[in-house]
């Protein structure tokens, strides 16, 4: 049986909310319910925890129009970590070209359609969008554990974002090809952010929230196949944003490899979740078991513009023993 949400939201089960899909997405529904007062209840450090096990199960949770402040994001960002274990050494991320002089602080990123930054990685004209799949930063030696953006200007029509489950992705493949894969390891890269520091003059920041994310070469190597430390579920974990070349394969191997997997998350339109946001509406997800990507649909006259904190975790690693999400919960349809 699947776990129903109630069950996974614990404190939380109180204020209204629902799946949006079977295996991805949880949308709070009511505006009343309000993450600046979670901040501040009683029970402040059960709710958040509570929070953490059900983004981490669910991959993403959805609030709607919320009045929490961007110093208030920050602060449950870097929580949601703590409280779910994560090493102390591990703050907030700090973007290889976001501006540290900025007002909101360099841990903020700007999600901007009219600056370079928000469409970096996919570059060129008329290439398919689902080349935008990613999940955040795995270019760093410690990644990201939890993502939270908040949306406060829309265009008129479009504007969507798109996530997919890591945990189904893994699940869907065959029991031989997992086993292939549980073996292999993969290059992580980001030099389109050098490039793009270089054509507009910026410089790289060289300390990134963890003793591990340091200096200008952004290129990590991480296993193919990872298990979430607070769900203990198997994922995939590579993507055609950053992900390069799996290690133990040839070139032309590597190439199949990972277009195929490119493709699995990307055509299997029951593992994802399309959101369509509305003014102050404000995501969570895990970077470790989910993929996502933004819907270029809208105007170019229009304006599309949210802030993003995202919080580092642990160095990804693939627990011999853990199961996959469908084998924990026996799900068998």
């Amino acid at each position: 049986m699947v776990a129903a949400p109630n069950d996974l939201a614990g404190s939380l089960s109180g204020y209204e909310h629902i799946d949006l899909t079977p295996h991805i997405g949880t949308q709070f529904t009511s505006k009343t319910v309000q993450l600046s007062e979670i901040l501040k209840a009683p029970n402040a450090d059960e709710q958040i925890r509570d929070l953490a096990r059900l983004v981490s199960h669910r991959g993403v949770v959805f609030f709607t129009d919320q009045d929490i402040e961007i110093s208030e994001q920050k602060v449950l960002g870097q929580r949601l970590g703590e409280l779910t274990g994560k090493p102390k050494t591990s703050g907030l991320h700090l973007h290889p070209i976001s501006e540290v002089t900025s007002e909101l602080g360099g841990e903020v990123s700007v999600i901007d359609s009219k600056m370079g930054i928000a469409r970096a990685g996919l570059g060129k004209e008329k290439e398919r969008a689902s080349k935008g799949w990613h999940a955040d930063i795995t270019f760093e030696n410690i990644p990201s554990d939890y993502a939270l953006l908040k949306m406060h200007t829309l265009p008129k029509v479009g504007g969507d974002t798109l996530w997919a489950s890591a945990y189904e992705a893994y699940d869907r493949l065959s029991p031989a090809y997992r086993r292939f894969l549980e073996g292999l390891t993969a290059v992580h890269n980001a030099d389109f952010f050098n490039e793009y520091a270089r054509v507009h003059g910026l410089a790289i920041n060289e300390l990134r929230g963890s003793p591990e994310n340091v200096g200008s070469d952004l290129t990590a190597i991480h296993p193919v196949i990872r298990t979430n430390p607070v769900t203990g579920f198997k994922g995939l974990y590579v993507n055609p944003n950053f992900t390069r070349r799996i290690v133990e394969l040839s070139k032309d191997e590597s190439d199949d490899v990972l277009a195929f997997l490119a493709r699995h998350v990307s055509e299997n339109h029951d593992m994802h979740v399309r959101f369509r946001w509305g003014k102050n509406d404000l995501a969570i997800w895990d970077n470790r078991s989910t993929f996502h990507t933004a819907t270029n649909d809208y105007n170019n006259d229009d304006k599309r513009q949210g802030n993003r904190v995202v919080s580092l975790g642990e160095r990804p690693y693939l627990d011999p023993n853990s199961k996959s999400r469908r084998d924990a919960l026996d799900i068998h349809w």
